[in-house]
């Protein structure tokens, strides 16, 4: 069963949700011992995002509808709010973006969420976009619409001030015979006043049409952001300038419709993972990348979490279900306590 997104509790880490493609949301309070499905009782079961509030524990959000370009993809209708560490769920609208790809929630005041929100898979529709709340759900502002075929699939905050936050949008359509991944729609865009204004960032990044682009932040210098982009020279891209000028590393995003997803080791910017299957692990920030590191477990990685506090502590989410490393994924143990079926 396909593993979509983990959100970890950074304070007490062994209290951790996993967002699954069609097999609800689950928890657990004893670093992966046993699990609870803490979302059966909603209409739908494709989890798209999880986020838990760092300032706040007890509030978690889901976004459902995973945002993987399946044919097997499965939708989802809306966002859903916790209050209470995933005991009980409300539906908090936008039940038309149908594929959620992921949320970020200010990290002093929980009630102000960002929502990247792809739209409907097989057609066109206006509920997509880059949404914001400022009430804890009550209401919602989409802060960037593109056009109808256009949506977003990542958005990262910068730790240091939480009005700068980078979002990539994504123009994607399936059709029966085929998936087009890419188009004018796609860009990477900068806000520095919380989303009231955005900006595109196309200095260093390739000319023409774009497909699916993932960020991250360095947390100890958050003028440190990588990408993982799908275009016309699709690669591994860094900007040192925040946003400002970007240089192309290498030229490694394997699969990167299905996957683009990148992470920062937290205690070193030239210590990258690019998700995929293989996973890619770079030492010289992005510029070679060894695909031998991660083995003897299963491919097609979606998740990644690793520890801000120890670099060597991972929970890898793929295709196959749930693995921790302790040495930072040298050796890996499989969570096998999932009853996942997809």
């Amino acid at each position: 069963g396909r593993i979509d997104d983990f959100a970890v509790v950074e304070s007490d880490p062994r209290v951790f949700y996993v967002a699954t493609a069609s097999a609800g949301l689950w928890k657990t309070t004893n670093n992966g011992v046993t699990f609870t499905p803490v979302f059966d009782d909603q209409t739908t079961s494709t989890i798209g995002d999880v986020t838990v509030s760092q300032s706040n524990p007890d509030i978690v959000w889901v976004g459902t509808g995973e945002p993987n370009n399946r044919q097997s993809s499965s939708w989802g209708d809306g966002v859903y709010k916790s209050a209470d560490g995933g005991q009980t769920w409300k539906n908090m609208g936008l039940r038309d973006t149908h594929h959620i790809g992921r949320i970020v929630i200010h990290p002093i005041n929980p009630d102000v969420v960002y929502v990247a929100a792809l739209g409907h898979l097989w057609d066109a529709n206006k509920e997509r976009g880059l949404f914001k709340t400022t009430d804890g759900g009550k209401t919602w502002i989409n802060t960037k619409f593109i056009d109808e075929n256009t949506g977003f699939v990542d958005i990262a905050m910068d730790p240091e001030n939480s009005n700068t936050l980078y979002a990539a949008a994504y123009q994607r359509r399936r059709a029966p015979w085929g998936f087009n991944g890419g188009g004018p729609g796609s860009g990477l865009y900068k806000t520095t006043d919380g989303g009231e204004t955005w900006l595109k960032l196309p200095k260093g990044l390739p000319e023409g049409p774009m497909g699916r682009i993932g960020i991250d932040i360095y947390r100890k210098n958050p003028s440190i952001i990588y990408l993982s982009l799908q275009g016309t020279a699709t690669g591994t891209y860094r900007s040192d300038d925040k946003g400002e000028t970007w240089r192309m590393m290498s030229n490694y995003n394997n699969r990167p419709m299905y996957y683009s997803k990148i992470r920062i080791d937290p205690g070193n910017d030239q210590r990258i993972w690019s998700l995929g299957a293989p996973m890619g692990y770079s030492e010289d920030g992005g510029k070679t990348f060894r695909t031998d590191l991660v083995r003897g477990i299963h491919g097609d990685h979606h998740a990644m979490w690793i520890n801000p506090t120890n670099s060597d502590h991972m929970l890898v989410g793929s295709d196959g279900g749930i693995h921790i490393a302790y040495d930072r994924g040298l050796t890996w143990e499989f969570i096998n306590t999932l009853p996942l079926g997809q």
